[in-house]
């Protein structure tokens, strides 16, 4: 019998962290729910409270995978083993002393309702803080995902698969794109050296700054100026990819929350550049994305609308169609979908991913240019997507990536996470020809 816990009034940190790890096994996204979760907290707990979120999320199903065995039979109570994976996280992969991280955690259990179970749970935490060395190897080898989701990876990236595994464990960094109309990438370095704050250029956006430690993004300087984003390295390419759309009917399809619209504007004065999106309210942050960074929006029109239906009154010189995908890439950032998505959402996803580029193909101008992107790292919506639209389209040409970057594939460049630099990505640049 499920019990649902107390007013979160009465309830420590860690039964709070349990009961929004609960809220995303039982389908909430993290995005939807973390700025409330976040509100009901002290201020000098937040900054513990997300981590303890995002990172028990990161190694959820390799926590899992080690703590099964340790069950002489299974618990069948989500609450308690949400309880054990957050114990073992702390225990294993945080600086929190032992002893705080059991006595918290077993109060939690019991605050949550589970008395009878928390001799389960200070059991096992206490085993692994005996057996430290053990629990981490065991930790460290595990994959660390769905079993589904690994199959698919263990078949499309063989020889990746290993690493691929650690680095989506991990925290993505934190990296800006420098709104080159305002500040030069080497000047706004020199901004954040004179605050000692530390800082280093990406590796392959010329636009983009890793910063290296903990700090309020809202405080770094130019924030009210408009002088950065905050935009994944991988995800910055995408402008760098395009021709000079200067002049020229751009679609930037899928567009919320706006860092591709705003890269645009900030790189070329277009005629018209349409911002589509089918989430309206998501449509409201590219808005006020684009008045922070002052970029001109006169040439702008920002639309809520399907892009399986909606139809240009213009014909296009370009569409980025940034596609909707399983994320798989971007779960450094975002570890929720680790739950979340499941193997029957994919075929649904690349069957709408067919629909989108069907119909936005048919209004893209011969000559011009679609430049088709996921932040997956799956086969299925990236390489294979583009083999069967070339098979399908005659007037379709490839116009190669040449790049040093990412993984050349059948069609299109694979970028896959790595550490310290961006997430997963895939890019395939088309051109339509008569």
């Amino acid at each position: 019998m499920k019990q649902f816990p107390r007013p979160s009034t009465e309830l420590n940190l860690r039964a709070q962290v349990v009961a929004t790890l609960l809220k995303v096994q039982q389908g909430q996204s993290l995005s939807g729910i973390l700025h409330q979760q976040l509100n009901d907290i002290p201020e000098r707990d937040r900054a513990l409270f997300h981590e303890l979120v995002l990172g028990t999320l990161r190694q959820w199903y390799a926590l899992k995978s080690i703590t099964l065995p340790l069950l002489t039979k299974p618990l069948n109570n989500e609450t308690v083993e949400t309880c054990l994976y957050l114990g073992l996280y702390q225990v294993l992969c945080t600086r929190i002393p032992a002893h705080a991280a059991i006595s918290e955690t077993v109060t939690a259990t019991k605050q949550l309702g589970f008395h009878a179970l928390s001799g389960i749970v200070n059991a096992i935490l206490r085993r692994a803080t005996r057996e430290t060395e053990s629990f981490k190897n065991s930790l460290q080898q595990a994959h660390g995902l769905p079993s589904w989701m690994y199959k698919r990876l263990k078949k499309d990236w063989p020889a990746q698969l290993n690493e691929l595994c650690q680095q989506l464990k991990y925290s993505a960094p934190l990296t800006l794109r420098i709104n080159q109309r305002h500040i030069g990438r080497d000047a706004y370095l020199i901004k954040l050296e004179a605050q000692d704050i530390q800082a280093r250029a990406c590796h392959i956006s010329e636009a983009g700054i890793v910063i290296e430690q903990s700090v309020q993004i809202t405080q770094l300087p130019g924030f009210e100026q408009g002088w950065f984003s905050v935009q994944d390295e991988h995800a910055q390419l995408c402008a760098t990819l395009l021709p000079d759309l200067t002049d020229r009917v751009i679609l930037d399809a899928c567009a919320a929350p706006g860092g591709k619209t705003a890269h645009l504007l900030e790189k070329f004065t277009p005629a018209h550049l349409i911002a589509l999106d089918q989430d309206a309210s998501r449509l409201v942050r590219v808005s006020e994305n684009l008045k922070r960074l002052k970029l001109d929006q006169h040439h702008l029109e920002i639309l809520a609308a399907d892009a399986t239906t909606w139809q240009s009154s213009q014909a296009l010189d370009c569409i980025v169609l940034d596609a909707p995908c399983s994320a798989t890439g971007v779960m450094r950032r975002h570890p929720d979908i680790r739950l979340l998505r499941q193997s029957t959402d994919i075929v649904q996803t690349v069957d709408l991913q067919k629909q989108i580029l069907q119909h936005l193909w048919t209004q893209l101008k011969v000559g011009g240019t679609l430049l088709y992107i996921t932040c997956s790292i799956l086969k299925i919506e990236n390489e294979q997507q583009m083999i069967e639209f070339f098979a399908e389209h005659p007037d379709a040409k490839e116009i190669k990536i040449e790049a040093d970057w990412g993984i050349e594939q059948i069609h299109g460049r694979q970028l896959l996470p790595v550490s310290g630099q961006g997430d997963g990505f895939y890019y395939c640049r088309i051109e339509k020809v008569a």
